[in-house]
């Protein structure tokens, strides 16, 4: 499958220079950096979280990390909690099942990413399939987060 269009094409419009890299299939983010020999820290990864009144929100956060999400309810003050799966897969049609894209702006999906995520110098994400990332430099990252929020709201999950 490799990017998916809407990733490419969102990419492109906002002047975002990316690099995109094949490693072998993997089944999550964190598989997905042993696969490309990239540490999980630098491996951006999406979860969907939905507030009371049916608002989804992508939270983005290091493939090492875990998403605390009673901290970030109460930051936002919001009561958040994660989607079901088969929500997950009709609003990411375009992609492979389980492979999000860390954009939500490219779905119109307001997000919120991990402080933690602006100290790397490289960024890594799936591309929309499990055999594809796509790289971006921090400057790179940073354009593409302009407008949107981010916060400390995971901590270090121990593999």
């Amino acid at each position: 499958m490799s990017i998916t269009t809407r990733i490419d094409d969102y990419l492109t419009r906002q002047n975002i220079h990316f690099t995109s890299i094949s490693h072998q299939h993997s089944n999550s983010s964190y598989g997905s950096a042993i696969t490309s020999h990239i540490p999980p820290r630098n491996i951006a990864k999406a979860i969907i979280l939905q507030d009371h009144q049916s608002r989804h929100l992508m939270a983005i956060l290091s493939a090492d990390r875990k998403i605390d999400i009673r901290k970030l309810s109460h930051s936002l003050d919001l009561d958040l909690h994660m989607i079901e799966e088969r929500q997950v897969y009709a609003l990411f049609s375009d992609c492979d099942e389980g492979a999000v894209p860390a954009i939500g702006q490219a779905y119109h999906m307001n997000a919120i990413y991990d402080r933690q995520l602006t100290e790397l110098t490289d960024v890594y994400f799936e591309a929309g399939d499990h055999e594809t990332l796509i790289h971006l430099e921090q400057q790179q990252f940073a354009q593409l987060m302009k407008n949107t929020m981010y916060n400390d709201f995971s901590y270090l999950n121990v593999h």
